[in-house]
């Protein structure tokens, strides 16, 4: 039988038969499930990061950008993006018998942030990515996490290994507090994507504990 690596709360990862746990269905035994946001600004890989961890094939709203998008959508930090997310990103993840999460990944152009009230209704928290080389750009988006109440951790998706800034100065240039969870990450890697979600969620469990 097929199996699927499964990643855990401790960030460790195991198989599990494919058709049985995860599958298209969640798990009887299952008793708790939580809403996770994965948000940030255009073009920083929200949809890289749900599609790297989720037990499920993503849902995703992307369309092809216009020339008319072209010319609203800032792409100096990703000429080669040809598509965007219109509506929402959706994927599943088990952490473990008994815990599930649902990671809904939103649009990161202002002319979509209308999406947002629906998108935090019910959310625990959210994770939000960043690219070092456009931190000026993650401002409006915690400050709608923010407004919303949402507790947050930071990923750093660094596109450019050699531009890499020191934790510190990822948190004063965000003006973070001092809790607030910086994790640096690869998007398009399940294990790197993985410890970071994991942050979050440690990060959540101190605040409800």
């Amino acid at each position: 039988m097929d199996s699927k690596p499964v990643m855990d709360e401790r960030g460790t990862t195991r198989s599990t038969p494919v058709g049985r746990n995860p599958g298209i269905y969640v798990s009887d035994a299952v008793t708790t499930t939580a809403k996770i946001l994965v948000v940030g600004h255009f073009a920083v890989g929200k949809t890289t990061f749900i599609g790297s961890l989720s037990e499920i094939t993503p849902l995703r709203t992307e369309e092809k950008m216009t020339e008319a998008s072209t010319q609203v959508d800032d792409l100096r930090g990703a000429p080669d993006k040809v598509t965007t997310t219109v509506a929402l990103d959706f994927g599943r993840l088990t952490l473990s018998d008994d815990l599930v999460l649902y990671l809904f990944g939103t649009p990161g152009q202002q002319r979509f942030m209308q999406l947002w009230e629906d998108m935090a209704r019910g959310a625990l928290g959210a994770l939000i990515l960043v690219d070092p080389a456009r931190l000026a750009d993650s401002f409006p988006v915690i400050d709608l996490v923010e407004k919303y109440g949402l507790e947050y951790a930071i990923a750093v998706n660094s596109f450019d290994p050699s531009a890499q800034f020191a934790q510190e100065e990822i948190r004063e240039a965000l003006d973070l507090l001092p809790d607030t969870p910086v994790e640096y990450c690869d998007a398009r890697d399940q294990r790197s994507s993985g410890h970071a979600l994991i942050a979050l969620v440690r990060h959540l469990l101190t605040r409800v504990s």
